[in-house]
């Protein structure tokens, strides 16, 4: 049912846990198939210096929380924010229909835990 990439992110997902003194984190779940995540992010100079997450969720949820963290380390917040669903998912190598809300959930966590920062700043 999952390609490669996605199997390697579920199996061995990267940047999983909490970050102490996180500068912000972002939180979202769906009611409906019952995943939820939560985003940590620690900014240094404008720029997403490490992300780390917490997911409960499918196989899918968990590599798509994995695949985000790696993409975004590095990205100022504005860079952050452009970040979609869609470009997870493709990093991931493509994901089942059934399962693009993972995606949509990985995104939207992310774009919380900037909206916070920001509102703290």
């Amino acid at each position: 049912m999952y390609n490669e990439i996605v199997t390697d992110h579920f199996t061995h997902p990267r940047n999983v846990g909490v970050i102490e003194n996180a500068d912000a984190e972002g939180s979202v779940g769906n009611p409906v198939c019952g995943d939820y995540m939560t985003i940590y992010v620690k900014v240094d100079q404008g720029r997403i210096a490490e992300a780390r997450f917490q997911t409960f969720g499918c196989s899918a949820a968990i590599a798509a929380s994995s695949m985000m963290t790696e993409m975004v380390k590095g990205k100022t917040l504005d860079e952050a924010m452009t970040l979609t669903n869609m470009d997870i998912a493709k990093a991931l190598g493509g994901l089942p229909q059934s399962k693009i809300h993972c995606s949509v959930l990985a995104a939207d966590a992310l774009h919380a835990a900037v909206r916070e920062y920001r509102k703290r700043k």
